[in-house]
């Protein structure tokens, strides 16, 4: 077997070219998940990926394949939900075509647990899991003492403003803010806070960050089970409810909040060419950058307006206490029932490799789960070196949503109470939510 490493190529010809071979792929998927070998006598890895990045995913996957196999790209549904559906259904029919898979970290736990994951031992785990790995990405890798994925990417939230705002509110935004301090400054100066709030994950996201940030864990002794202890009724979960609420009540909240997600609240950042059209502020994912700066380059934005741009560090939910911004990306796993476990383990050590993680970097704004890829020279020429600092400051300290194989109902219980947020009340919703999802996890009530 020849050694592998991933090169990044240049140009869009390349990509171009990738993009179409990802197109072939996904018209004979029905085929190709079938089979284990090609004409060549290679054998042939089907990687289920999401659909983020496919064009650049495509040329890691060509540039991860081998004399001995070829990584053939299969592509997942948008939601990360009806991902987590059609990788399960495969792997509880113990499908031994499923050989390489991308998982959202909320999911790593149920699939490890479910013995659908092919854990990593010796020195490919010492490989997925060293040194370089920034501490919030490996934390969501392992389960039970094992690590059972290789973080690919990783994703993180950080508070994007309009400098004009903060600047008429009055804020030093090279000090640390809360939630109250924003709130504030958008309801008086007519402006407004982002965020998403809709009943979905993403709901659940900003009220696992809100609450972490406060010292306090939604859920803990998640490695018992349906035995976990619900801690969300606490102070933690009541400062979480008051920050809610003060949004909610406020003139800042946007008025889609109860339906709002990534891309609405996005919409809203650097509304209108002058300072007289307020903007906001926002807290959402790392691909705004490259959003703001495509769409001023294209003319959706207007120009001038990547001026105005603005990042800091994830409000803090208590004054004085650090935050813990919210973390995401995705991990690369194998399948427990693949034909090909030896070979696919050392795929996804490749595709999750350094220049691998550079290319998703630059091209898609995906970013790295290792610290040394943010020294790069291809990253501090495509971003401001402060934001890539930032970026990685909070993956490192960033705090994870509860690490539990039943963590789709406990997302679940929580947005059943929690949404709308126009409801949320510091002296009713943690008690109610906290008792509706001990009754969920003990099997006395249904979402």
């Amino acid at each position: 077997m020849r050694t592998q490493r991933f090169r990044p190529r240049q140009g869009t010809p390349r990509l171009r070219r990738a993009g179409l071979a990802v197109a072939a792929v996904l018209l004979g998927s029905s085929v190709l998940a079938a089979c284990g070998s090609g004409d060549d006598g290679k054998v042939s890895l089907n990687w289920y990926i999401n659909p983020d990045a496919q064009e650049t995913v495509a040329t890691i996957a060509e540039n991860c394949s081998t004399d001995d196999y070829d990584i053939s790209v299969q592509l997942l549904p948008n939601n990360a939900t009806e991902q987590r559906t059609q990788l399960a259904r495969r792997l509880a029919a113990k499908d031994s075509s499923t050989d390489l898979m991308n998982l959202d970290p909320i999911f790593v736990p149920e699939f490890a647990s479910a013995g659908w994951l092919e854990p990593f031992t010796g020195e490919l785990a010492d490989r997925a899991i060293d040194d370089d790995v920034l501490e919030g990405a490996a934390a969501t890798a392992t389960w039970e003492d094992e690590v059972v994925v290789v973080p690919q990417w990783a994703n993180t939230q950080v508070l994007w403003y309009r400098k004009s705002l903060a600047e008429k509110a009055g804020l030093d935004m090279t000090q640390p803010v809360t939630w109250k301090q924003i709130i504030e400054a958008a309801d008086q100066n007519d402006g407004t806070v982002g965020v998403q709030a809709n009943k979905y994950e993403g709901y659940v996201v900003w009220l696992n960050a809100l609450v972490t940030g406060a010292g306090g864990d939604l859920v803990s002794d998640t490695e018992q089970g349906r035995d976990a202890k619900v801690d969300v009724d606490s102070d933690a979960g009541r400062a979480a409810a008051e920050v809610i609420q003060q949004l909610a009540d406020s003139g800042a909240a946007q008025n889609d909040l109860s339906v709002s997600n990534e891309g609405t609240s996005l919409g809203r950042l650097l509304e209108g060419p002058s300072t007289e059209d307020n903007g906001s502020f926002m807290v959402n994912w790392t691909f705004v950058y490259k959003n703001m700066e495509d769409g001023e380059a294209n003319g959706t934005l207007v120009k001038g307006a990547m001026k105005d741009l603005g990042w800091a560090r994830y409000p803090a939910t208590v004054e004085g206490e650090e935050s813990r911004p919210p973390i995401g990306g995705i991990q690369v796993g194998v399948g427990a029932y693949s034909d090909h476990k030896e070979m696919a383990q050392e795929a996804a050590l490749c595709v999750t490799n350094p220049d691998a993680q550079e290319a998703l970097a630059v091209e898609a704004g995906l970013f790295p789960s290792r610290g040394s890829v943010y020294e790069a020279e291809a990253l501090k020429e495509a971003y401001p070196e402060d934001l890539l600092a930032l970026f990685r400051e909070s993956v490192d300290s960033a705090g994870p949503r509860p690490q539990s194989a039943f963590y789709s109902q406990i997302s679940g219980a929580l947005q059943s109470v929690w949404h709308p947020p126009t409801s949320v009340s510091p002296d009713t919703t943690p008690k109610e939510s906290a008792s509706f999802l001990s009754d969920v996890l003990d099997g006395r009530r249904l979402l």
